[in-house]
């Protein structure tokens, strides 16, 4: 069983997300945080890179209103990016889930028709040691260095301090 994540972190990451901006303010978001074990289970069934969910103590699927803003993507997903970066902060680990059966998903946690599930993200304590394909990925595909991913100006100038 994967060690909880106490109530008030989760509330600061909650918030997080409910402080995101959003196109108009109009705020097309819905957030459902699954704890309960039985369908962490089934979630981790919903694709092949869902495998782990059902180790992770909170897993929050992310959904966008698709009739209350043609920005529902975007929205969304600056809302779940705050939840990432508020859950690193807090000491947790995350990963972001983006290949999934949006069907599966969306008849296990009775999401209505108008929302669109956007992402998943599990949230949990990260764990100390890597597995060996994630070991080899990390040495293989670095993080690039800012210049690489940054021009001043124009596109091709690398913005260099």
């Amino acid at each position: 069983m994967p060690d909880s994540i106490p109530t008030n972190q989760l509330l600061r990451i909650l918030e997080s997300a409910r402080l995101a901006p959003s196109a108009a303010n109009i705020q097309p978001w819905h957030f459902i945080i699954v704890s309960d074990h039985q369908k962490r289970e089934a979630l981790s069934k919903s694709g092949m890179f869902s495998r782990f969910l059902s180790d992770s103590p909170v897993v929050i699927v992310g959904c966008g209103n698709r009739k209350a803003s043609r920005w529902y993507i975007v929205d969304t997903t600056i809302a779940l990016q705050n939840m990432v970066l508020a859950a690193t902060a807090e000491g947790l680990g995350t990963c972001w889930v983006g290949s999934f059966d949006e069907e599966h998903v969306r008849k296990l946690l009775d999401i209505p028709d108008q929302f669109s599930v956007i992402a998943i993200i599990a949230i949990g304590h990260a764990r100390e040691e890597r597995d060996l394909a994630g070991a080899i990925l990390h040495l293989f595909r670095r993080r690039k260095q800012l210049k690489e991913i940054a021009s001043r100006d124009k596109f091709g100038d690398p913005y260099v301090v």
